[in-house]
């Protein structure tokens, strides 16, 4: 590459995007076959991990050594930067490959305002930089290089959408009421480096907004700041609704006006910029239900056309549309795949899904999803449109806790992942769920202190969402006191700890998700067939609908092939059923075999020996009521295992 790419640019306008020289194809089965691992980078590796312990989990209250205080320890989580870097994410490439993951998407690294503690990356002062307390960009190209070197992708996390605060309305006003269609405010002037309004233009890289062509007012909204409820105004075609208006609570983030001169131009050519420069696969894209789906699919439809044209011809494009089920389907529907490949499933399959997966909710509440999705497609496109999470950095849709934090096993987020993995859609892992991260019981654990935390906004805070896995003794100072270490605080590492790190690779949690990632990688069916959510003969056979706490069956059919996977949704009992199977594909006196077992491998990895009745390799005969359905029987699933079974020769 030219070293002059990585220098600059103040100006994208008329600029030479660069070009990779060997672009990475993109893959096939419109990434069905992938697995995505979403991180913060500030929350994830400063790759000094081999100077810090591995957490003992069976002692972490003597890993909060002096700083045993959680009031000091949320305080760091909410308002710090804790000292990721883009180097720390390429340190853990390895990890992150025996885990099974093929697809990285990492959280926004472009340039924060100097002054401000937002370690998240969601408010950009410069597009065409990247954030350096995250690294350099020379850092970023070097990660996206290592990640295809070794089979992994990267996504990277944009926003066209807003900007940071880097500038006053007139009149000095920083946060004035909204106004309606037609009106806007004033524009004022432009942050120093400081925060500090100032009427001289930007100079400084670090001040006002770069590049210089988003220093035209007429490049924002200046509606003031609203409400982004869009509770009964789902038209996607409709840009003079205030939630798409106004400028984002609490902090006022500028809201860009796309309609205005070159303003969606020049932020389209700024993003591919970081395309050509870095050789990313995807973009997961923030905040798309405030912008109108003509504004998307113009958006969308032109990096599609520049990154085809350098040989990325299924550039991946994955949008967050909040605002519940009717907006995803809405943007799904009218932006076809060839601009926008697929949404986040952020909507109410997310508390179904981690309702199903503790046993509260009927499993059917979830699977019926799929099939009331027609106007997406069929099944087999459903799982090409949808990424599935089961925790992210904001969980918008239920409680702003981790899966595990009520857990009463550690392993339970492991049986939630299945039921994620192995259903249609392309899998999203956040970070730390391979670990259980914030698991909090039971109560006899010397761990559980969960209500000295609830005074910090335990449950409502998405700071708990976003521990630093890599465990730094301390966070950095106040922002704008540049990279110094405060140690007067403890760092907002894993588990309320300061100073240890959890990338434990045989712990039973990441055991047991590494080896359901090998089974999807290795089974076509669990990636790309049909899928059937099964009766269970105890409750009937004409019935999906069995109550919540039993074993969740499905199966996935890919040509002749039938797999099942059965996952025991009762946290703290085993369970047993009677399972239908396809009868031509299974015919009575046939076998299927146990290609998976969770409890098995979290058994062996603990040092202690399986005997339960399903190791990997047994076979279960295939039975059938006389003149009745064909059926396998499992007896006595032990809590939260998962057991998958394919048909013989698999």
């Amino acid at each position: 590459m030219d070293q002059s790419a990585l220098i600059g640019p103040r100006s994208i306008r008329g600029l030479k995007l660069p070009i990779p020289a060997k672009p990475l194809p993109s893959p096939g089965n419109n990434w069905q076959d992938e697995v995505i691992y979403f991180l913060l980078p500030d929350r994830f590796s400063d790759g000094q991990e081999n100077q810090r312990r591995l957490l003992d989990r069976h002692d972490k209250r003597s890993a909060r050594g002096p700083f045993a205080n959680w009031k000091q320890w949320a305080e760091s989580g909410v308002g710090r930067w804790q000292g990721g870097r883009i180097s720390g994410i390429r340190s853990k490439l390895p990890y992150l490959r025996n885990l099974g993951i093929t697809v990285l998407w990492i959280g926004p690294v472009f340039r924060q305002r100097e002054e401000l503690n937002t370690y998240h990356g969601y408010c950009i002062q410069n597009f065409l930089e990247v954030e350096p307390r995250f690294g350099s960009k020379q850092d970023l190209v070097d990660l996206v290089e290592a990640s295809h070197a070794v089979g992994i992708r990267v996504i990277l996390d944009v926003i066209f959408n807003h900007s940071a605060n880097n500038w006053v309305y007139g009149g000095g006003e920083n946060l004035p009421p909204y106004r309606s269609y037609p009106d806007q405010l004033t524009f004022g002037q432009w942050r120093n480096s400081y925060g500090v309004p100032e009427s001289a233009a930007p100079v400084e890289d670090n001040a006002g907004i770069w590049p210089v062509e988003l220093q035209d007012p007429n490049a924002y909204m200046r509606a003031g700041l609203g409400s982004l409820d869009s509770s009964g105004q789902e038209d996607p075609d409709d840009g003079t609704l205030e939630f798409r208006r106004s400028d984002f609570p609490p902090d006022g983030l500028r809201k860009f006006n796309h309609y205005a001169g070159l303003t969606l131009s020049d932020l389209t050519l700024c993003h591919k910029y970081w395309i050509g420069l870095t050789d990313c696969d995807g973009f997961r894209i923030d905040t798309v239900k405030h912008v109108t789906v003509d504004i998307m699919r113009a958006f969308a439809g032109s990096i599609k056309e520049f990154a085809a044209s350098i040989g990325k011809s299924d550039f991946f494009l994955v949008a967050e549309i909040g605002g519940g089920d009717i907006f995803e389907r809405e943007y799904l529907d009218l932006i076809d795949r060839h601009k926008l490949s697929a949404a986040l499933d952020i909507g109410s399959a997310k508390q179904s899904l981690r309702d199903v997966a503790r046993g509260l909710r009927k499993a059917s509440d979830y699977f019926q999803r799929f099939s009331t999705m027609t106007d997406v497609g069929e099944s087999r496109k459903i799982g090409s449109r949808l990424v599935s999470v089961l925790d992210d950095h904001d969980n918008i849709s239920c409680e702003r806790l981790r899966f595990s934090f009520a857990s009463p096993t550690e392993h339970q987020v492991a049986a939630a992942l299945a039921i994620q993995i192995f259903t249609l859609s392309i899998p999203c892992i956040y970070y730390g769920s391979e670990q259980g991260l914030s698991f909090n019981g039971p109560a006899s654990d010397p761990g559980y202190e969960v209500n000295y935390l609830e005074g910090e906004g335990w449950g409502s805070s998405d700071r708990y969402l976003r521990e630093a896995m890599f465990g730094p003794e301390h966070p950095l100072q106040d922002a704008g006191q540049g990279t110094v270490v405060d140690q007067s605080r403890p760092g907002f590492g894993p588990f309320g700890t300061s100073g240890f790190h959890c990338f434990d690779e045989s712990n039973p949690t990441f055991v047991c998700v590494a080896h359901l990632l090998k089974v999807r990688a290795e089974t076509p069916a669990l990636r790309l067939g049909r899928q059937y959510q099964r009766p269970l003969g105890q409750f009937g056979w004409e019935t999906v609908d069995y109550p919540p706490g039993e074993i969740v069956a499905w199966s996935r059919i890919l040509d002749d092939r039938e797999t099942v996977i059965a996952v025991n949704s009762n946290a703290i009992a085993s369970r047993s059923a009677d399972i239908l199977v396809d009868f031509n594909l299974n015919p009575p006196g046939s076998a299927m075999v146990v290609i998976g077992n969770t409890s098995e491998k979290a058994t062996v990895s603990s040092g202690d020996v399986y005997r339960g009745l399903y190791p990997v390799g047994s076979t279960v005969t295939v039975n059938r009521i006389s003149g009745g359905p064909a059926y396998i029987s499992l007896r006595n699933l032990d809590a939260s295992e998962v057991v998958i079974l394919g048909a013989t020769g698999h």
